[in-house]
């Protein structure tokens, strides 16, 4: 944990620049937060008031203003399973709670869907609200559908999440395109073309060559950490890192227990063999969090902290440069986050140790949303 002072010189910087958050998943926590993955999501969201405390929630606006979040990219994520027309109204309903949060809390959020809007936003005082999708299956192989969530205002979107799709290879599932389909690099192409940020977080190191091949506009990893620090597949590769200096893109680092602890990451391995031996699906979601509560009874999963992520952060610099790194939490899309970093209050936690092990100021303010906003000005 830091010390005081690296705590209050980060919560003082973090009032100047904006801190510009890769990753939040508040949106479906919301939707699931009625018991249910359907009904009237808009209902049950409008039943949270977010100006108070939620212990149940990593992400209120108390928590946020404690933590001094300047910009969120919410994450409008849908379940794999859902595919084909559902996914696609799934993602559109995804996208209209952001803007009804947005409506609902104009005091404390306010939309944006560039750099500069962002940061006449953060200008006001509030947390500008960006958007990213999460997952290719949410366009049902369609770039019609792409060019809609543009308009709509998404600046990004994950190539795929656990599961593959039909034109490209997810990390965490069995390979099948060997990267990116002819049909995928047009999706990048595309994406290039009208401003939409291609992100290779949950992709394969496959997709993430074929990528970064392909485009010509710098790419980010909203939340990704670091295979050579924690072997997982959902983290990246060094020799990807290189590349992606290269390219001009972004690695927003995420605090996600299973990526960026060795030990974790090693717990979630066995945890992925008995799955598959018991023939379960790892990859997914609602299979994982029930079996993994049973299985972990006799083997406990470790604890991940701070100096964990910390490691990350700095690997990331040694080997991408520090214009090249960014914070993607994942709050709100995992059951617990590392000690020292439990919900997005404790963002200050994090900039004051890396002030307390000799980071600068300027190198800081590159790290919380500098080096992102760099990339979305490029694509604007």
């Amino acid at each position: 944990m830091s010390s005081g002072s690296g705590a209050d010189r980060a919560r003082a910087l973090l009032q100047r620049v904006p801190l510009v958050d890769g990753h939040n998943d508040l949106p479906w926590a919301l939707r699931e937060s009625g018991g249910e993955t359907g009904g009237n999501v808009f209902e049950t969201a409008a039943e949270i008031d977010l100006t108070e405390r939620h212990p149940s929630l990593h992400t209120d606006v108390v928590k946020m203003r404690e933590g001094g979040l300047g910009m969120q990219f919410w994450s409008v994520w849908i379940p794999g399973a859902l595919a084909g027309d559902g996914a696609v109204t799934a993602v559109l309903e995804q996208v209209e709670l952001v803007y009804e949060l947005a409506e609902r809390y104009s005091d404390h959020l306010g939309l944006a869907t560039t750099a500069a809007e962002a940061e006449k936003v953060f200008q006001s005082g509030r947390v500008a609200s960006l958007i990213g999708a999460e997952g290719g299956h949410s366009i049902n192989s369609s770039l019609g559908v792409l060019r809609a969530l543009r308009r709509l205002g998404v600046r990004y979107m994950t190539l795929t999440h656990n599961d593959n799709t039909p034109w490209a290879d997810s990390a965490t599932d069995q390979p099948v395109h060997g990267g990116l389909t002819e049909f995928g690099r047009d999706v990048v192409r595309e994406m290039n073309r009208i401003g939409m940020l291609v992100d290779l977080s949950h992709v394969a190191p496959s997709t993430m060559h074929d990528a970064l091949d392909t485009s010509v506009k710098p790419v980010i990893f909203s939340h990704s950490s670091c295979r050579k620090v924690a072997d997982h597949p959902r983290n990246i590769p060094d020799d990807v890192l290189v590349k992606l200096r290269a390219n001009g893109g972004v690695a927003m680092i995420t605090f996600v227990p299973d990526f960026v602890s060795p030990r974790v990451a090693e717990w979630d391995a066995a945890l992925r063999d008995a799955m598959t031996e018991a023939g379960q699906s790892h990859a997914d979601m609602a299979q994982r969090k029930s079996f993994g509560e049973k299985w972990a009874v006799d083997n406990p999963k470790p604890i991940a902290t701070l100096d964990d992520v910390v490691a990350h952060v700095e690997h990331a610099r040694e080997v991408v440069g520090v214009d090249h790194i960014g914070i993607g939490g994942d709050y709100d899309g995992v059951q617990a986050l590392p000690q020292g970093l439990e919900d997005v209050s404790a963002y200050p936690n994090l900039f004051g140790a890396l002030l307390d092990r000799g980071w600068s100021e300027d190198d800081l303010t590159k790290l919380a949303g500098a080096n992102v906003l760099r990339v979305l000005k490029e694509s604007d």
